[in-house]
């Protein structure tokens, strides 16, 4: 069992809510309305704006080169996301300056100051078990919407957002996000350590539970 795994399995209850959550079980049947999508995707993108500075953060915190070229990939990683984002808000006629202008929503500023505190206030195992929920949680979820392959999804309204997550470049950035946790853990991780992780990444998935129903709100859904 990886250190992921212990996380999850201690924060059993707050997970499921996360992963499980109505919008996600939505969005998988296709029957998630279009405005809560839309203001989830609104917001995600600002989401990402402050997970790419705590991956920055992670560059300062890192004190070997291997760390800083883990945060260097996160961070790439984070701004590609982004260009998923802006495709698809495009559609709806929203464009890079509308999304910029947009306000953050309670539940972005919650989450994603939550993650840098503790980054700020930790060390890089901290700030990695708070990203965690979001960075590997979102390669479980896609997996979970597409069991059978991006292929079986033709004609779903959201498969071009779930292929990003389920297809193996998402896939292959939470691998190695889980493996970067491991290897943290061996040098900074000690059992007395441990119930203090597992809240963060609790909490870090309440808040995760929370943004979706931002979206689901924001629809009245």
């Amino acid at each position: 069992m990886d250190v992921f795994e212990r996380l999850r399995a201690s924060a059993a209850d707050d997970w499921t809510r996360y992963v499980d959550h109505p919008f996600v079980r939505r969005l998988r049947a296709g029957t998630l309305p279009e405005a809560a999508f839309r203001a989830y995707l609104v917001q995600d993108y600002l989401f990402l704006i402050q997970f790419a500075r705590a991956y920055a953060l992670a560059a300062y915190k890192s004190r070997t080169p291997a760390d800083i070229r883990v945060a260097q990939a996160g961070l790439a990683a984070i701004l590609d996301e982004t260009d998923l984002h802006v495709r698809l808000c495009a559609r709806w006629g929203i464009g890079p300056d509308d999304l910029a202008a947009t306000p953050e929503h309670p539940a972005t500023v919650a989450y994603t100051r939550f993650v840098l505190d503790q980054g700020a206030a930790g060390d890089l195992l901290d700030l990695h078990v708070a990203l965690a929920p979001c960075v590997v949680g979102y390669a479980v979820i896609g997996r979970a919407l597409a069991p059978q392959g991006v292929e079986a999804l033709a004609g779903h309204p959201y498969r071009e957002w779930i292929a990003d997550y389920a297809g193996e470049p998402y896939q292959a950035v939470a691998a190695r996000a889980r493996a970067h946790l491991d290897d943290l853990a061996s040098r900074a991780l000690t059992e007395a350590r441990l119930p203090h992780l597992v809240e963060t990444f609790a909490a870090a998935s309440r808040l995760e539970a929370d943004f979706w129903q931002m979206g689901l709100d924001a629809a009245g859904a």
